[in-house]
């Protein structure tokens, strides 16, 4: 008898696989996926899996993306079950990876084989892109893939990520974009010294707040038609002995922006520095880039996605680009249309993450009737 997707579920959800530990969850995938034509291919890297399989030579190439690995579970104690042994209660499945994102890779691989028997000459390709390293570094996994991808030439047409989108309902939000990350690391020197001769010191907290108020003020962009405002934030701030009669020698501000299309990594450094030399501050500042933004504009990605779903759920979907950074940043290098879009996310990374039954089949018919509106002749 065929496995469904719940069945599959359970079975990845079965296998303990903290990133970036697969722990054999690819290897149900491809027992499902050779038997369909998939040629596969592991590119393994520090202890990360990742699977690229690919059906077919001919353009468009249509491909679905995720993770198998997931987040460590917390305490056990506060767990209703084990958190690897799924289980259905109350019409709800529980166990770790549940919304994120076990069920989004089920509901793949079942609606790749139900297109596929009933479309076996279908124009195009099919791929999967499955990795173990994105709930940690994200280093070694998709980021690798797609350099070997580019290396040879493959490029996507469509990639579908299955990251939980939903909100409210199965269907209502599709994520057609990420902002991007963008860290500043800052070192405000200063001369140590006694409180009580500040004349013969120098305070880097005091030198540096002025700044830090005309950042926090400071209007970086008006965003645009899929994206908020730029934000800017800071994380952490650190300085003094612990002592409370020594002026610090250094301050240590962290900040970081969560950037729109509307702005560079360029324009938003160089204002930051204009700020920092305008309030006279002496400092060392060192960058890290830990996304690009990416934009999916609509299309015939979107359109396909937002119909499957209406059809399928009778849900007027939306679009957004909210939320933190996701392997799409990766994949918008080799693919001009990348959206996201998966099950409820209401319970992700949290105790006793769970999924309502109901929603699994209409997530594997969503992304099915994708295939029929995209690759059926």
């Amino acid at each position: 008898m065929e496995i469904n997707t719940l069945e599959l579920t359970r079975q990845l959800i079965a296998r303990r696989s903290v990133s970036p530990d697969d722990a054999g969850c690819l290897d149900l995938v491809m027992a499902q996926l050779k038997p369909l034509g998939f040629e596969c291919e592991i590119i393994a890297m520090n202890g990360v899996t990742n699977l690229w399989a690919r059906r077919g030579k001919a353009a468009p190439l249509l491909c679905f993306a995720g993770h198998t690995d997931v987040v460590p579970t917390g305490p056990l104690e506060s767990w209703q079950i084990d958190p690897f042994t799924p289980t259905v209660k109350d019409g709800v499945l529980y166990g770790r990876g549940a919304s994120d994102m076990k069920t989004s890779i089920a509901a793949f691989v079942i609606a790749l084989r139900d297109f596929i028997k009933a479309n076996p000459d279908h124009p195009g390709s099919l791929a999967v892109m499955f990795t173990s390293d994105e709930e940690g570094p994200a280093t070694d996994g998709t980021v690798r893939m797609v350099e070997a991808l580019a290396k040879r030439g493959e490029k996507l047409d469509y990639c579908i990520v299955g990251e939980p989108t939903s909100v409210k309902q199965l269907g209502d939000t599709i994520k057609n974009g990420r902002r991007g990350s963008l860290t500043g690391i800052l070192t405000v020197n200063g001369v140590q010294g006694h409180v009580a001769y500040p004349h013969m010191a120098r305070n880097p907290i005091h030198e540096v707040a002025a700044a830090i108020a005309e950042l926090a003020a400071t209007e970086w962009d008006r965003g645009n038609e899929y994206f908020p405002p730029t934000t800017w934030q800071v994380s952490n701030f650190t300085a003094g002995t612990g002592a409370n009669n020594v002026i610090p020698g250094t301050a240590r501000v962290q900040f970081n922006f969560r950037f729109s299309t509307a702005s560079t990594v360029e324009s938003l450094q160089t204002q930051v520095q204009g700020i920092l030399n305008k309030h006279g501050v002496q400092y060392d500042l060192e960058w890290r880039q830990d996304g690009r933004p990416f934009l999916t504009p609509k299309g015939d990605l979107v359109a396909a996605v937002s119909q499957a779903i209406k059809e399928v759920t009778g849900v007027t979907t939306e679009l957004s680009t909210t939320g933190g950074t996701s392997d799409g940043r990766f994949i918008a290098d080799i693919c001009p249309q990348v959206v996201e879009f998966g099950p409820n996310n209401a319970t992700i990374h949290k105790i006793n993450e769970c999924l309502p039954v109901a929603e699994i089949e209409p997530l594997q018919k969503i992304y099915l009737r994708v295939l029929e509106i995209l690759l059926r002749k």
